[in-house]
């Protein structure tokens, strides 16, 4: 049982597409060896949506065929691999369809959710440590459930192209069980168009609020931004090489880039030795500005032979 598919009905949570408890499920893994990883996706997605259910898609060890690239998150998270101590995954599911303002608040209901899915599952093994991975508004949740879990329950949470505002994040970050959790936030100026459509819909908790697309100081967060070549050659010193950027667009990147998902599974297996100390000592202090990427120029291609010679030439006569 690597994966455990599960659904946010309002304020509780349920088995997709099973009347069982899902406390039953949850018991007899128990004593099973490894990390519990929390996967959930973003807007859009809908249990038991033909064509945008994510137990069908990213959140399936074997994904439906797609028109588009459709990684399997818990594959690349390292579930389904055979091995003892690969844990425990669930896929959380939760209704992402519709105005952005009304998801926005079935967002915060379901983090309540999952806040009761990681008491349960930290009750029943207070050891074993429970991260959560999420996309855009997916991050609503794991902020949510920091208000309502008790300090030390949740570990350490990836946030992927997160829309959620700066002041909701800090403020989540301080509650007594998010002292205690560690927050990666992986960013990138492919997203800046989403970011601005985010704040531009959804009105701030505080006036000039941001969202954390443009980058997030505390403590106990770090982020890493994928389009920026300083964070990618630390990656790949430190983890392991992620493909460089492809577009000047893009909110689905995060974990569509080659080798992204590979360093989440690091980053959520390995957290010990990968510390956030390590990962901010190679990176830039702050992100490259909103629309940096979108409007700067094409780089330089080499010159073609003719034209090298050309410039040497000149520089000969300039030197004569």
């Amino acid at each position: 049982m690597p994966v455990i598919r599960i659904n946010a009905i309002g304020d509780t949570f349920a088995l997709h597409r099973s009347p069982r408890s899902p406390l039953g499920t949850l018991r007899q893994t128990r004593d099973s060896q490894g990390p519990v990883i929390i996967m959930t996706h973003g807007y859009k997605y809908r249990p038991d949506d033909a064509k945008a259910c994510p137990h069908r898609h990213i959140l399936s060890l074997h994904p439906t065929p797609m028109p588009w690239h459709c990684p399997s998150w818990p594959q690349q998270l390292g579930f389904g691999s055979g091995f003892e101590d690969e844990g425990l995954g669930i896929a959380f599911g939760w209704n992402a369809q519709g105005p952005l303002w009304a998801v926005r608040r079935r967002a915060v209901e379901a983090g309540r959710a999952l806040a009761g899915l990681i008491q349960e599952l930290h009750f029943l093994n207070p050891k074993r440590p429970i991260h959560f991975i999420g996309h855009s508004m997916g991050t609503e949740l794991a902020l949510e459930a920091l208000h309502h879990v008790v300090p030390g329950s949740l570990n350490r949470i990836i946030s992927m192209s997160g829309a959620v505002y700066q002041s909701r994040t800090l403020g989540a970050l301080d509650t007594p069980a998010g002292k205690m959790a560690e927050f990666i936030n992986v960013t990138s100026r492919e997203n800046d168009l989403f970011d601005f459509l985010y704040e531009w819909m959804i009105q701030p908790p505080q006036h000039g609020d941001r969202s954390i697309g443009v980058g997030l100081q505390a403590p106990n967060a770090v982020t890493l931004q994928l389009d920026c070549a300083h964070t990618l050659d630390h990656l790949s010193r430190v983890i392991f090489p992620v493909g460089d950027p492809q577009r000047r667009i893009c909110h689905w990147s995060s974990y569509t880039r080659p080798g992204v998902l590979r360093v989440y599974n690091a980053l959520l297996r390995s957290e010990d030795r990968l510390s956030l100390s390590l990962l901010r000592n190679g990176i830039p202090k702050s992100s490259s500005r909103r629309w940096s990427r979108l409007f700067a120029l094409p780089r330089p291609k080499a010159l073609l032979p003719f034209a090298q010679k050309a410039s040497l030439s000149l520089q000969a006569e300039e030197t004569s």
